[in-house]
């Protein structure tokens, strides 16, 4: 079996009431795009958007994949069409590492170790796995490392600036069934305490809490931060720092009681290997649509070394990243709980054959052959960004 084409998808699904960028501190809007007025953080798109790889051999088998890309998925797209394309035409697409590995060495001397570029090698790297599995008869996670669980626990996000909305929020989906919620709090740490404190008092003792503050902290107002969230039993204190503070980040880790949860921006292990060396990881949230499986399963590895869980993030990945990122979940020792977007799953849902959904904050893990998703090629067209 060789590999015959590999096409990349940009894609564009419109929320149907989009809310993006309005309970939220005040933003600069760019139409489809929007940042923080006052905060230099990330760019967001008012719709969901990504990129779908669909790589084909030439037995007829169809692999699918998903390069995470919430903001300009042109740009993956001619980066799998001009550079990855021409190194995988005509490979074995079982020879997934040698495969990930020539990607990854293609663009590593010229300063391209992460970003698009390894975003474009993980959705393909997931698409060969889909195509393995398929070829082979198995489910993912039975060739990644067996099934670990039959399950893939769920947490949700929500956010807000307003402590009552928010715990309406946190109320409404303990009804879904879930047990796990993550906030999403860009206040600074007065801000964020008092919201968790509203949301504690509405759900009770019993429903795991987290809480993501997307870099908006210095270290010590993450540690004042870490303490109240300590006395509410959070579980952890996520991304409170800038990626590249890594003697910050092992400074909170070994401040706090909490566990400071980090990584959902590193996509390898070489990009990953200092904060491990320094313990700036209590848990580590390695994003499968930035990662691909094959990599993600490498930084759980050097995790479990070090004794330290996976929550694998998920974020603004599409349905693709969320099969695969069930999948890697199933098959991953260390796996501690999963991300996940309950209204979101529905526009992300926008491309399959069939809906792809949990029941009660759970995946059933599949024994449907690949990521054991069927995806409508019609529909991914339907969404293409012109």
């Amino acid at each position: 079996m060789k590999i015959k084409e590999i096409t990349a998808f940009p894609i564009r699904i419109p929320r149907e009431k989009s809310d993006e960028g309005k309970d939220r501190p005040s933003v600069i809007d760019y139409g489809d795009y929007f940042v923080d007025a006052e905060v230099f953080t990330s760019i967001y798109s008012k719709h969901h958007e990504t990129t779908v790889i669909k790589i084909e051999t030439d037995t007829g088998i169809v692999g699918w994949g998903e390069a995470q890309s919430p903001v300009s998925p042109r740009t993956t797209q001619t980066i799998v069409e001009d550079l990855v394309r021409p190194l995988i035409l005509g490979r074995d697409p079982f020879d997934i590492e040698a495969i990930w590995t020539r990607n990854y060495g293609a663009m590593r001397e010229r300063g391209h170790p992460t970003g698009f570029y390894v975003d474009a090698i993980g959705g393909t790297d997931t698409a060969l796995w889909d195509i393995v599995g398929k070829a082979t008869g198995k489910p993912v996670h039975k060739l990644a490392g067996g099934r670990y669980r039959d399950r893939i626990k769920l947490y949700v996000g929500m956010g807000g600036t307003d402590p009552e909305k928010v715990a309406d929020t946190a109320e409404e989906h303990v009804g879904y069934g879930y047990t796990a919620l993550k906030l999403h709090l860009l206040l600074d740490a007065d801000g964020v305490a008092e919201i968790a404190r509203a949301v504690r008092k509405r759900v009770g003792p019993g429903i795991m809490l987290m809480c993501d503050v997307h870099m908006r902290q210095s270290v010590s107002s993450a540690i004042k931060l870490g303490r109240e969230l300590e006395k509410l039993d959070f579980t952890w204190l996520e991304s409170p720092l800038v990626p590249d503070d890594i003697p910050g980040a092992a400074a909170l880790a070994d401040a706090l009681d909490m566990a400071v949860a980090i990584g959902e921006w590193s996509r390898t292990r070489y990009e990953m290997r200092e904060a491990f060396e320094r313990r700036a990881y209590d848990i580590v949230m390695h994003d499968i649509g930035r990662t691909g499986i094959t990599e993600g399963h490498r930084i759980g590895t050097i995790a479990d070394t070090y004794n330290i869980p996976v929550a694998p993030h998920v974020g603004g990945g599409g349905i693709l990243s969320v099969a695969a990122t069930v999948e890697y979940s199933a098959s991953c020792s260390n796996f501690m709980i999963m991300e996940h977007s309950h209204h979101a799953n529905a526009f992300k849902n926008a491309i399959t054959a069939e809906n792809y959904d949990p029941v009660n904050g759970f995946f059933e893990v599949s024994d449907r052959p690949g990521l054991g998703i069927e995806i409508d090629q019609s529909l991914v067209e339907k969404y293409l960004v012109s």
